[in-house]
């Protein structure tokens, strides 16, 4: 029972099938001939061989088995199989408990024959070695015996060789009969077991007959049937492959650039998984790369065409985008090759265009100029030819030739723009896709092992996906691939694949022959799912934003070359300095037109180009130079022409003094001459006050305007006009202080002297320019930046400037008399008659200026002043009666008789009626 206890169990089965039970293996001394005893595996890697025999063995051994499964096969280590349980003594306790009574009969039977031999242990020895010694007589070996002896000799071994046998038996006849019983027990169940099994045998041969192998032919013909399948696709997957290098071809004779890339790349992928080792297409891979570069080529050639024609086209057609989709289609196919230089192409042809632009428009004006030959005269030359006027309008029509130019480029840049933005939006709607699909892969390969068992036949692999894409009776078609991954939800590989094809001709129909709108359609919807198929060869998520980076660069770029060659236009005309030159108006205009290109190109670009801007600017601080100048020299021979008499004032003056008064900062219109018969005035109403002017006065006023006027038509030079202006201001100021204070006039002009009028009238027009000044100062401020508010200083000390010379003027008058009074005082003398001649005298120059100046002066001017002359005249006064030793002692009474008469001329004066004249004070105040 337990002699075989530890040899290996080996499972046996019947036929093909396996009932699952577990057979004890037999003794392989009793075992029959069809079972083979179990013998252990030689070891196919020994780490120590014993021997060069052994050594050899294992090599052989271990070659056979990396030939068959790898190179890899006797260097892995074998895991633990995961179907095996750990097999620990508590499997066992059910069958130790169950042999236990067993295990206790058998030891009490042993322990029966044990004490049953004690018995007769002598007589059993005695026998046992009786036995021996017979024994021991017989040879072992057949002797070389004498041939009457041999046959005696072999009867009496023979016999003690029985008397031997059957004394054995005798000693075990009990374990022996109980054997036999046993035998024949153990006979009898062999025959019920093989009765049994040979029922079960044929039983099991009924099944497998009726119900396994017509299901097991069933197995074998559909995985046939799939391998025909599977060989039948591979070998139109061939034939479709095979097709790749005509319809390319095809395909590059429409200039259909995109799907030829698509398809070579398709092919090349289903070449590397698909089609790895087929000897017939061994070279077709490096003649794929060969078209490709070739593509490359192409490309770039028919864009750099496409830009040439877009850039030169006539600017009467049509400022939509020429052919939007063979742009669309070049774009992506050199972002899909990686030809991220193309935009250098297009700026050098931009740049050229730019340069055209300007040489037709300048012959297009000198055809229509008679006076201008231009088979002779240079280019250059034809432009400092013109007339302002007709250089002025080649200036517009190269301007309006530059805005059609600017909007032209910026529409093409834009869909080149948004080809790169979908490009990306693509590019990473991709990526997030992949991770979706990596993180439900398993769950993607449940649900089509469940289609394909729901089905009863495997889903369409990418292989099919790929023929479905190429081949449909020879024609492309795109359906089938929607088809096809409606069907598939394998591997995220096989829906990328396919996902590439379907861009690659969307809504292509493969047919060369159909129209290059239908064919080209396909482009409008390439981006949407561009990165599925190509994100291997694409530009990076960074490369793509400095391609559209460098898309809105070049509009900026287009902008700063479109100001440049209007820069050369205008330096053209302005290198004999005939742009100085320019009237007022004319340069306006020109400034207008430039700000107004300025402003065109800044809204259509985004971009603020300066070179223009600066040009205009240098042109203008020379305009600014020569247009002060001008005002200056003829502000400077008026005043020296200036007699300081009062003027009459038109009524254009007085209608521009309102405008200003009404905030309008500018010089009015021209208005019909029906307007012009108004008479003039004899002032010049300024906000309810009458002033007195002189005639420059009124041009200055005019000069002035002008100047705030080049300040609204001319921005740029509003800090230069600023200076200048004030610089004016500041040249009348001082050139009128020597003219009338400085008696200047007397030699200029011939002035025999200057008069209290004279005085009186250039202090009004001193005070009309500190009138209006404020008003200046407010019309920059509005146009100046705050940094900039320090320039408005000057104003300030303009006005401090004009009110200083204001002051001197009022000393001048006052000296005057109170020179008048020192010299006819000095003479005075109290005695009769009363009043007396010298106050009398007094009191006439005292009349004679008021009449000179009160007409010129408003009445608080005149007040002032005649107080300021009266205390002059106390002064005075109260000297020579100080050293006539008059006193306020009640003594005579003359000299208040003169001065009742002084007062009283004085206070008969207009608008001095009630001065307090307080003369008590000519009196010495006693102590």
């Amino acid at each position: 029972m337990s002699s075989n206890q530890g040899s290996s169990p080996i499972p046996q089965s019947s036929g093909s099938t396996s009932d699952g039970l577990f057979r004890k293996p037999r003794d392989p001394s009793t075992a029959p001939r069809h079972y083979r005893t179990p013998r252990s595996l030689p070891d196919v890697c020994p780490k120590e061989p014993p021997g060069e025999r052994s050594a050899e063995l294992a090599k052989r051994e271990s070659d056979f088995f990396t030939k068959t499964w790898g190179l890899d096969f006797t260097e892995t280590d074998v895991m633990p199989s995961f179907y095996l349980p750990n097999i620990s003594r508590e499997h066992f306790s059910s069958y130790l408990q169950e042999m236990a009574q067993r295990e206790k009969i058998h030891e009490r039977c042993k322990n029966i024959c044990l004490n049953k031999d004690d018995l007769s242990v002598p007589t059993i020895t005695n026998n046992h070695d009786k036995a021996r010694a017979e024994l021991e007589q017989v040879p072992k070996v057949n002797t070389h015996l004498v041939s009457p002896c041999r046959n005696g000799y072999l009867s009496h071994y023979l016999d003690v060789v029985e008397v031997s046998i059957a004394r054995q038996i005798s000693l075990r006849s009990e374990a022996f009969f109980h054997a036999m019983s046993s035998q024949h027990e153990l006979q009898d169940r062999l025959r019920e077991t093989a009765d049994a099994v040979a029922k079960l045998r044929a039983r099991t041969a009924a099944i497998d007959r009726v119900m396994c192998r017509g299901p097991l032919r069933v197995l074998r013909d559909a995985l046939t049937r799939n391998n025909c399948i599977k060989l039948h696709n591979k070998l139109k997957l061939m034939a479709a492959v095979h097709q790749t290098q005509p319809t390319v071809q095809l395909l590059l004779s429409t200039s259909e650039f995109v799907g030829a890339l698509e398809l070579i790349a398709t092919t090349k992928e289903v070449l590397q998984q698909e089609l790895q080792g087929i000897h017939s297409f061994r070279h077709l891979g490096s003649q794929l790369c060969e078209m490709e570069r070739l593509i490359d080529k192409m490309m770039v050639a028919d864009f750099s065409t496409y830009t040439q024609s877009d850039l030169n086209r006539a600017f009467e057609e049509d400022s939509q985008v020429l052919e939007k989709d063979r742009l669309q289609s070049l774009v992506f196919g050199l972002l899909r090759q990686r030809k991220l230089d193309f935009l250098d192409i297009y700026s050098e042809e931009m740049i050229r265009a730019a340069k055209n632009i300007v040489r037709q428009c300048v012959m297009k004006s000198v055809l229509q100029i008679s006076e201008i030959d231009a088979d002779t005269v240079k280019f250059h030359e034809q432009m400092r030819l013109m007339t302002f006027p007709q250089w002025f309008d080649l200036l517009l029509d190269i301007f309006e030739h530059f805005i059609l130019f600017l909007k032209r480029i910026k529409a093409t840049l834009s869909v080149i723009r948004n080809m790169v933005l979908e490009v990306l939006d693509s590019s990473q709607r991709s990526r997030l896709a992949d991770v979706s699909s990596a993180t439900n892969h398993s769950d993607g390969r449940t649900n089509e092992e469940e289609e394909e068992a729901e089905s009863g036949g495997p889903a369409l692999h990418s292989g099919e996906a790929e023929l479905a894409y190429l081949t449909h009776e020879g024609l492309f078609i795109s359906d089938a691939l929607n088809e096809a991954e409606q069907r598939s939800n394998a591997a995220a590989h096989a829906q990328l694949r396919a996902q590439t094809h379907t861009e690659t001709c969307g809504s292509d129909s493969a047919s060369a022959t159909t129209e290059s709108s239908s064919s080209r359609e396909h482009n409008s919807n390439t981006t949407s799912s561009l990165p599925i198929g190509g994100a291997d060869v694409m530009p990076s998520d960074l490369e793509l934003s400095r391609v559209a980076n460098n898309v809105q660069e070049l509009l900026y770029t287009a902008s700063d070359v479109s100001h440049d060659r209007c820069v050369k236009v205008l330096m053209t005309r302005a290198k004999d300095g005939s742009l100085e030159r320019l009237s007022s108006s004319e340069f306006v205009c020109l400034s207008q037109a430039v700000e107004s290109f300025v402003r065109d190109t800044e809204e259509l670009c985004g971009r603020r180009s300066m070179s223009l801007r600066g040009a205009l600017q240098s042109q203008a601080n020379r305009f600014v130079q020569r247009f002060h100048e001008e005002r200056k020299t003829k502000l400077s021979l008026l005043l020296d022409n200036e007699r300081w008499k009062q003027a009459e004032v038109p009524a254009e003056f007085q209608d521009l003094v309102d405008s200003i008064a009404d905030g309008r900062i500018t010089l009015p219109e021209r208005k019909p001459t029906g307007c012009e018969d108004r008479k003039p005035s004899e002032f010049l109403c300024v906000d309810g006050q009458k002033y007195a002017v002189v005639g420059t006065v009124l041009l200055l006023i005019r000069m002035f305007l002008e100047y705030c006027q080049c300040v609204n038509d001319i921005p740029s030079i509003t800090t230069d006009i600023l200076t200048r202006l004030a610089d004016l201001l500041k040249h009348f100021n001082s050139r009128s202080c020597q003219l009338v204070l400085g008696a200047g006039a007397l030699q200029v002009v011939g002035l025999k002297t200057i008069t209290t009028r004279n005085l009186a009238l250039a202090s009004r027009c001193l005070q009309l320019v500190v009138h209006y000044i404020p008003v200046i100062r407010a019309h920059f401020e509005t146009r100046l930046q705050p940094r900039q508010y320090s320039i408005l200083r000057h104003f300030d000390h303009i006005t401090k400037d004009y009110n200083d010379h204001i002051a001197e003027i009022s000393a001048k008058l006052v000296a005057i008399m109170d020179s008048m009074f020192e010299k006819a005082l000095s003479k005075y003398e109290v005695k009769a008659p009363m009043p007396s001649a010298c106050l009398r005298n007094v009191c006439k120059q005292m009349a004679k200026m008021h009449e000179a100046i009160n007409e010129l002066l408003p009445e608080e001017q005149t007040q002032m002043l005649f107080l300021r002359i009266n205390a002059s005249f106390k002064l005075h006064l109260k000297r020579q009666l100080a050293r006539l030793g008059v006193g306020n002692d009640g003594g005579p009474q003359l000299v208040m008789v003169d001065v009742a008469f002084y007062s009283e001329n004085v206070q008969a004066l207009r608008s001095l009626e009630h001065l307090d004249l307080n003369m008590p004070e000519i009196w010495e105040q006693k102590r």
